[in-house]
């Protein structure tokens, strides 16, 4: 029969390094404070107490000697990656059946953040291909739709630009929205487009926080309260920003 290892440091490193990895991939806090739980309960803890937000995770754990470890990580930067994800999950689900040691843990880690990332050319035709395709979805003609995906293309390269600089997330939103207005703008007067507004529209929808909207209505209804008011608000915050982008790039012609 299998039996629980005896608790170590370790092993709270090992699970909150996968819970960290979890949240930055985009999953919610429920799942990350379950997945840290079932993982130390696993390795011999005998209570763990976790609390998780969008941007920091603190865990303690008790053991049956009297001992507790606490560990915290503070999160900067999450995108929603569910390939990554899945592997996390499955990685989790093996730890707590098996019982493997912390190194091997830590390889396998290292192993799924060093995982398939997709070429950066396929990442540059999906902007292109979602700006055009919105286009002609509100309507805009050929010539919107050609202008509207070769600005994706350039926003994804100027996005690419400044995520190496570490610029601040709105920052960073806002100089995309204005470079976008502006280059909508002037495939107008240069006759590539007829449309500028329809144009933009294509463009918008590449930074619109759809995803993040839906997924802190999703939190607060399953009563992580803090975490949905958080993300709710930094959806808001965003769509704003990119508003305020689009709207003065146009005012400025």
């Amino acid at each position: 029969m299998d039996t629980k290892p005896e608790f170590t440091e370790e092993y709270l490193h090992c699970a909150m390094d996968i819970g960290e990895q979890m949240l930055m991939s985009g999953a919610e806090v429920s799942r990350v404070e379950d997945a840290i739980r079932r993982i130390c309960l696993s390795a011999g803890a005998s209570r763990v107490d976790v609390l998780s937000i969008t941007a920091s995770i603190i865990t303690t754990a008790h053991l049956v000697n009297g001992k507790t470890f606490t560990e915290s990580r503070r999160i900067t930067a999450s995108a929603n990656n569910m390939d990554k994800l899945d592997q996390l999950n499955d990685l989790c689900r093996r730890i707590c059946s098996t019982h493997p040691a912390p190194q091997k843990i830590q390889a396998e880690i290292r192993q799924i953040n060093d995982g398939r990332q997709y070429p950066y050319w396929i990442k540059v035709c999906s902007y292109a291909l979602v700006s055009g395709s919105f286009c002609v979805l509100f309507g805009g003609s050929w010539r919107d739709m050609i202008a509207s995906a070769l600005i994706g293309i350039l926003l994804k390269m100027l996005e690419s630009v400044i995520r190496r600089r570490q610029v601040n997330a709105m920052l960073n939103v806002l100089l995309i929205s204005l470079a976008g207005g502006v280059l909508s703008r002037l495939s107008v007067l240069s006759g590539l487009a007829g449309h500028a507004d329809l144009v933009s529209y294509g463009n918008i929808m590449l930074f619109i926080p759809g995803v993040a909207f839906t997924n802190s209505l999703r939190d607060l209804f399953i009563g992580d309260t803090i975490t949905g008011s958080i993300r709710l608000l930094e959806s808001l915050l965003q769509a704003i920003v990119i508003a305020a982008g689009f709207t003065f790039a146009h005012y400025l012609f």
